[in-house]
């Protein structure tokens, strides 16, 4: 497809799996358009791998050894989609060093270096773009930089990891354990053999470390954000969850209250009336509140080979509309110092074995005022839902009531 501007844009691909594999498609099937789009041919000119392909079209552009991508002059663009840090990290700084925009899709290398390799890009005339690295094909990371700059955000909430939206949907609507709803995530591909970034919160984690690092413009450590997995969520949870019209869900959530970015990553029961509810299977959703627009959706495929690629494929074409022109991005490296989570206050839900006959008194002596919730068939058990309460209140409150069997937090 010949040209749309006055020169061509030559793109490097670090890793040809499942992503990597994907862009190159994207570019393939929808080439004129992209070129249109970005004013300028994009041609793939290397791919960086450590196997070769033979049979397919791109074993003529693979390449094993990353100095020929950094020494080629020509090379404008470097994709880097191998994750993990390393050696993802030293190749993309190279590149940057070297005069190469980058974009990238992985989420560790962004939440851990991103505030560095923009700064590196800055200084450079470059640019350092990771719109896939959350929510796979949604648009995110360009609406909270670009869009959403006049609000002051409030709040960002979301479900950002597919497996286990997956897993609790099917909890949900088939009544499975845990074990059996991982199991069929592993074999429909869903889960990884080793699901424990998924199912502990680690990859959820990730990604609202980002988010709320570029809505409050300083860096957020993942290390620091309280994390909690779906391990211990329960068919019996469900049926409490269903009693009350609630749906259960692992939330990565941030909160500003009082100039205090509160930040966390669990398992939540929400209403029928919040923004996330239907949010179902695979799909990904995140939810944005700001003091001037209001309430703000985004809502799509997190995750799976075209969509990741396809933001990656949006990044590409914005370096190559900016090419010698820095897209500023405001994600200080000065470390953004969350609040204690122990302070935060919401809701919770309770359950308690024993009958309400014989333990209610003690349950309103540690908690006070409780909504008690009973599920038919449910014998020996019973559920409440506290007051608005700190986490550090609940965990005293906890202590004193014997037989408390598990507790998910409340959202909104």
């Amino acid at each position: 497809m010949k040209g749309f501007g006055s020169s061509m844009v030559k793109v490097a691909i670090l890793g040809y799996g499942t992503v990597g594999s994907g862009v190159v498609e994207v570019i393939n099937t929808n080439g004129a358009a992209i070129n249109k789009r970005a004013g300028q041919d994009i041609e793939i000119k290397y791919v960086l791998d450590l196997k070769d392909f033979p049979g397919d079209p791109i074993q003529s552009k693979i390449v094993h050894d990353i100095n020929i991508i950094l020494d080629d002059p020509e090379v404008n663009v470097v994709v880097e989609v191998m994750g993990g840090i390393e050696p993802a990290y030293t190749f993309v700084k190279e590149a940057l060093a070297r005069g190469k925009s980058v974009c990238t899709s992985n989420k560790a290398l962004v939440a851990k270096h991103g505030a560095e390799l923009l700064e590196i890009a800055k200084k450079n005339n470059l640019n350092f773009m990771f719109e896939a690295s959350v929510g796979g094909g949604i648009p995110i990371i360009r609406p909270l930089n670009q869009s959403l700059t006049a609000d002051e955000i409030t709040q960002i909430t979301g479900i950002l990891n597919g497996t286990t939206n997956y897993m609790l949907t099917e909890m949900s609507r088939k009544g499975v354990k845990f074990d059996e709803a991982l199991r069929d995530a592993q074999e429909k591909g869903y889960a990884e053999r080793n699901p424990e970034a998924d199912i502990e919160g680690y990859d959820a984690c990730r990604k609202i470390a980002i988010l709320t690092s570029l809505a409050f413009g300083s860096q957020v450590d993942f290390e620091d954000i309280y994390t909690e997995g779906i391990t211990k969520i329960t068919d019996t949870d469900f049926k409490y969850a269903d009693k009350m019209g609630y749906a259960i869900k692992l939330l990565a959530t941030s909160h500003k209250v009082d100039d205090v970015v509160y930040a966390m990553t669990a398992p939540f029961m929400i209403s029928e009336s919040h923004p996330l509810y239907s949010v179902n299977g695979v799909l990904n959703g995140i939810y944005i509140n700001g003091n001037v627009l209001g309430d703000v959706m985004f809502f799509g495929a997190g995750a799976g080979k075209l969509p990741t690629a396809s933001a990656v494929v949006s990044d590409i074409v914005d370096c190559a509309k900016h090419m010698g022109k820095n897209v500023m991005t405001v994600w200080s490296s000065t470390k953004l110092e969350l609040g204690d989570i122990s302070d935060f206050k919401r809701k919770f839900f309770v359950r308690v074995s024993g009958t309400v006959n014989d333990k209610l008194t003690e349950v309103k002596n540690a908690f006070g005022n409780v909504d008690v919730v009973m599920v038919d068939g449910l014998d020996n058990e019973f559920g409440f839902v506290t007051e608005v309460m700190s986490e550090k209140a609940f965990a005293d409150a906890e202590s004193k009531v014997e037989g408390v069997l598990n507790r998910i937090r409340i959202e909104g």
